[in-house]
């Protein structure tokens, strides 16, 4: 897959998820504006980046406003020229169940992750509008944004907020040749080594260099952030042209295409619905079969 010519921006890529992305854009040719809250870790990764043969810049700020928005693109068209891709990745976590989350807790998490995919994008797209010649809006969601996850309401909503949103500019920028994806990852990362069913094997790998077990990167779809990184490498190509609109998983040996949500079961009542004539035909009609909901607990299997 080569990408020489592309220029990409990847948010949050100081560590762990974004910067395995950035690591494999560059290595498939691409020059990289890496972004990160922390000076040290955005430093780092332009210095192996270019240790590699690669191009890459960086730009110490906190995703979220407009202006970091702007300076991000600009650094892009100043140090390369142009803008192809736009991977929005950064992300923080403030968990904490309903009743405890505080007003703070919420909005940091959907300024980061909400409006800081808007911002973003909305930057990314009028450049790349501006270029003619199409581009790329790569958009990290997660499975706590299709299923809910416990603590996280905050995290949660700000990520099915990234999906509605891919569907919708996937829609508004189709004339322009900008596709629009969301990539939903699951890897082995400081966040998912906590997870006590995943942190023993996780461990072993990382004490014995050898890989994940079967269980993990089939079953549950955890792999590395390598794993993941090629997902990105592709969306960002010219093999992507014509996927759009869709909210792709993909983890460990596991790819999978995320189905938009769509109604179930209908029933018809004429005349409309009377609250008692639902109480007495709702679990024998529409809600016989209710859906699931929550992150499936991972089941590691016995030793």
């Amino acid at each position: 897959m080569d990408l020489t010519g592309k220029v990409a921006v990847v948010t949050g890529s100081g560590r762990g998820l974004g910067r395995a992305y950035a690591e494999a854009l560059a290595a498939a040719g691409a020059s990289v504006v890496v972004n990160d809250l922390d000076a040290e870790a955005a430093s780092a990764v332009v210095k192996a980046l270019e240790a590699n043969g690669g191009q890459a810049v960086a730009v110490v700020a906190p995703v979220g406003t407009t202006e970091v928005a702007e300076q991000l693109v600009s650094t892009a068209v100043e140090r390369f020229g142009r803008l192809d891709a736009m991977v929005t990745n950064a992300g923080i976590l403030r968990d904490r169940v309903l009743w405890k989350m505080t007003d703070d807790d919420f909005d940091q998490v959907i300024a980061v992750h909400l409006r800081g995919t808007f911002t973003c994008a909305r930057a990314a797209a009028a450049q790349m509008r501006a270029q003619d010649e199409g581009g790329r809006l790569i958009l990290i969601s997660s499975p706590a944004g299709q299923r809910g996850n416990f603590g996280q309401t905050n995290y949660a909503a700000a990520k099915a907020g990234i999906v509605a949103m891919a569907r919708t500019w996937a829609l508004e920028l189709a004339k322009a040749r900008i596709t629009v994806n969301a990539v939903v990852p699951v890897a082995a990362t400081e966040m998912t080594k906590t997870i006590p069913a995943f942190a023993p094997a996780i461990s072993a790998a990382e004490r014995t260099g050898e890989a994940l077990p079967d269980w993990l990167r089939k079953e549950e779809g955890l792999g590395t952030v390598e794993d993941v990184a090629q997902l990105i490498v592709y969306l960002a190509s010219d093999a992507a042209d014509e996927v759009t609109g869709q909210a792709i998983g993909i983890g460990g040996d596991r790819l999978a295409l995320w189905s938009h949500p769509r109604e179930k079961a209908v029933a018809f009542a004429n005349g409309g619905w009377t609250a008692d004539h639902l109480a007495s035909s709702w679990h024998d009609g529409v809600g016989a079969e209710p859906e699931t909901y929550g992150i499936p607990l991972p089941k590691a299997p016995v030793s």
